[in-house]
């Protein structure tokens, strides 16, 4: 499990996160913080694998807990994801210099959130499977790379279609190791069954996505969903 913590001054706001970060699978929330201090403690006391982290808080900035742990000295640094209202070009560079893996920009929905964990599950998941090697090669980095982005689906999808359900799904379907049925992509994302197959099957017409169909011993074949590379 990777285990989140969850920073925002705002009570409410914060629940949200923690709510939509928690439906995401192979996470778990173990904490929150409304400030600088409190986050900074948090991560000493709880050592989570990465931050929701917000820029906006009573003691500083969201910036400021990168700098600390940065200058930490002995500890293991979580990763971070901003999770912020801030637009401002000058924060965006400052966090990218400091090493955040993300920035989401509020207002955002549960399907926002899980595309960029998602991704990161996956950036995880092939740092993992590359285990001690001194060396890679260049398929190998650029996986890495390309493991830390969000899919590229069309962000402006057939009308009733939403664009973050959609890279949802296919993200999913990406880092799957084997093909997966309707049932089994939306019990991975969250969604019903009945909006996973719709999506599903949008992304075959849009030749994302192969359907192949496994044969049992009686009745209808399976359907089953596998990304194209």
């Amino acid at each position: 499990m990777i285990r989140i913590l969850v920073v925002d001054d705002d009570f409410r706001v914060s629940h949200i996160h923690c709510d939509y970060a928690s439906r995401v699978a192979d996470f778990e929330v173990v904490g929150r913080a409304s400030t600088v201090a409190e986050t900074l403690d948090a991560v000493r006391t709880l050592h989570p694998d990465l931050l929701l982290l917000d820029i906006f808080l009573p003691d500083g900035s969201g910036l400021d807990v990168l700098r600390q742990l940065s200058s930490d000295e002995g500890g293991a640094r979580p990763d971070a994801i901003m999770i912020t209202a801030d637009r401002d070009i000058t924060s965006v560079r400052t966090a990218m210099k400091l090493g955040a893996v993300g920035y989401l920009v509020k207002p955002f929905g549960a399907g926002d959130l899980a595309e960029r964990l998602t991704a990161y599950r996956e950036l995880q998941h092939r740092v993992d499977a590359l285990g001690l090697a001194p060396r890679t090669d260049q398929a190998d980095v650029d996986a890495l790379f390309s493991a830390a982005r969000p899919p590229a689906v069309p962000r402006v999808p057939a009308k009733g279609h939403s664009a973050p359900t959609l890279a949802l799904l296919h993200q999913v379907l990406r880092t799957a190791s084997e093909a997966l049925s309707a049932a089994q992509a939306a019990e991975l994302t969250g969604v019903s069954r009945a909006t996973a197959q719709r999506y599903l099957s949008y992304l075959v017409r849009e030749g994302m996505v192969r359907l192949e169909l496994r044969y049992g011993t009686t009745g209808r074949p399976e359907h089953r969903y596998r990304i194209v590379h």
